[in-house]
C-alpha cells in the first residue's frame, strides 16, 4: 500500500468499478494479502486467471489498487496492491448526485450479501475451528438510542480502535510474529431504524 489514508470514493466510474461483486472478492483478497498476482488471486476467487487480471486491470482503472514491487525473479508476473488503506463512501458526497447514490446502494447491497456469505460460512464450519478461536469470535447485537451526532462519534471511535488493532497486527507479522495469527473478518452496521 502506498499510503496509509483511507480514500474517498466521489466519482461515478471508481463506485462502478468497486460495486462488481467479483472485484469487490478481488479487493478485499488483495487487501488481506496486502501483494499478490492475478495468478494467485484466480486461485483464491476460483476464477480464470484471465477474467481476474481483467477486473483487476478495471479496479486499477478507477484507481482503486496499482501494479506493486515484483516479489519474484519471475518477469512476467505482473503484482498489485491496494493503493490505499481501504476506501469510503460518504453520504453527503451523494446528495446532489442521484446516480452516485443510486450506485452506492447497488455497492451497499453488493457487500452486505458478501458479508453475510462470510458470515454464514462461519457459523456453518465452526467446528473446524478451535475452541480458542470459537470462545474469541464474537456475535452481539446493540440498541441504543442515540443522536445522530452520538452515532457519528462511535463510528469514528470503532474505526480508530479497529485501526489501531490492524496497524499492529501488520507491523507484528511484518516482524515476523505470525504464529496463530488469522485473517478476521469485522463487520459493523449501525443504522437507524424504526420498529
Amino acid at each position: 500500500m502506498t499510503s496509509s489514508e483511507t480514500r474517498r470514493i466521489t466519482d461515478l466510474g471508481t463506485l462502478k468499478a468497486i460495486s462488481h461483486p467479483l472485484r469487490m472478492r478481488l479487493y478485499r483478497a488483495l487487501f488481506v494479502a496486502r501483494t499478490a498476482t492475478a495468478s494467485q488471486l484466480a486461485d483464491q476467487v476460483d476464477e480464470a486467471v484471465s477474467l481476474v487480471s481483467y477486473h483487476l486491470r478495471k479496479l486499477a482503472d478507477g484507481g482503486l489498487i496499482e501494479e506493486a514491487e515484483a516479489q519474484s525473479t519471475d518477469g512476467r508476473e505482473r503484482w498489485w496492491q491496494p493503493s490505499s488503506y481501504g476506501f469510503g463512501i460518504h453520504e453527503e458526497d451523494l446528495k446532489d448526485a442521484p446516480e452516485l447514490a443510486a450506485a452506492s446502494a447497488a455497492f451497499g447491497r453488493t457487500v452486505g450479501e458478501q458479508r453475510a456469505e462470510m458470515h454464514s460460512r462461519f457459523l456453518d464450519e465452526r467446528h473446524t475451528w478451535s475452541d480458542a478461536w470459537r470462545t474469541a469470535s464474537i456475535g452481539s447485537e446493540w440498541l441504543p438510542r442515540l443522536t445522530a451526532g452520538e452515532l457519528t462519534a462511535l463510528g469514528d471511535e470503532l474505526e480508530a480502535v479497529l485501526r489501531k488493532y490492524d496497524q499492529a497486527a501488520r507491523a507484528a507479522e511484518a516482524a515476523g510474529d505470525t504464529e496463530g495469527r488469522e485473517n478476521v473478518a469485522v463487520h459493523l452496521h449501525a443504522f437507524p431504524y424504526r420498529p
